[in-house]
C-alpha cells in the first residue's frame, strides 16, 4: 500500500489571530478541480485529531472555500485544527490514463493543537504513487512527471501567496520524498 504524500508549510507570523487568514490564502491559491469544483467537507478538531470533531460539515458541489472559512471562524482557537477536503485533478491509471479529480485535504493547525510535525499548514495528497513512475502502466513515467510538475507548481504558487518560512515534501513513512523519487527514476532508467 503506497504512503500518503504531504506538503507541510511553516509560515512567518503564524499565530491564533492570523492562522485562518493564512489558511484562506492557501485555499485561494489552491487549484481546485474544474471537474469537481468547490469544497466537499470541513472538519474542525480541538486539541488533537483523535478527539471527535467539534464540527463536521458536508457541502454540495461548487461550495466556495470562503463558506468553510466563515464556518471555521466561529471555532477560531489556538488549540484547533481545520481540515477542508477538496478535489484536485491528477493523471490516474485505471486501464488507461485519465485526468480525474483526486481527493486532497488542506489543513490548518492552530499553534496549540497537538501536531507532532509542528507545521502550520499542510496539504495531504492521496498517494505518493501518483507522483512516482508506474512501470506497469504505459507512459507511466510521463504521467507521473506531469503530476509532479503540478505539485511543484503548487508549492511554488503557495510560496508566492504566503510568507513561507519553510516547506517540506514528505511521505507517511517519514521518508524524504525527493530520495524516493530519485530512486524510482533511477529504476525507471535502469540506473
Amino acid at each position: 500500500m503506497p504512503d500518503r504524500l504531504y506538503l507541510s508549510l511553516w509560515i512567518r507570523g503564524f499565530d491564533e489571530g492570523s492562522m485562518l487568514h493564512y489558511f484562506e490564502q492557501m485555499l485561494g491559491a489552491f487549484p481546485f478541480s474544474r471537474l469537481r469544483p468547490g469544497i466537499s467537507t470541513l472538519k474542525i478538531y480541538a486539541i488533537e485529531e483523535i478527539e471527535p470533531p467539534l464540527l463536521e460539515q458536508g457541502y454540495t458541489a461548487s461550495t466556495s472555500f470562503e463558506t468553510a472559512v466563515e464556518a471555521a471562524a466561529e471555532f477560531q482557537n489556538a488549540d484547533c485544527a481545520y481540515i477542508v477536503e477538496v478535489w484536485w485533478e491528477l493523471w490516474q491509471f485505471d486501464g488507461e490514463w485519465e485526468l480525474a479529480p483526486s481527493r486532497v485535504s488542506l489543513c490548518c493547525f492552530g499553534p496549540s493543537f497537538d501536531n507532532e510535525v509542528g507545521d502550520h499548514l499542510r496539504i495531504e495528497f492521496p498517494s505518493e504513487a501518483d507522483f512516482l513512475p508506474q512501470a506497469e502502466a504505459p507512459h507511466g513515467a510521463r504521467m507521473a512527471q506531469s503530476n509532479l510538475r503540478g505539485l511543484l507548481r503548487l508549492a511554488h504558487e503557495l510560496e508566492g501567496a504566503l510568507p513561507v518560512e519553510t516547506q517540506r515534501l514528505w511521505s507517511e513513512s517519514g521518508e524524504n520524498f525527493a530520495e524516493r523519487l530519485e530512486g524510482a527514476v533511477g529504476e525507471e532508467l535502469g540506473l
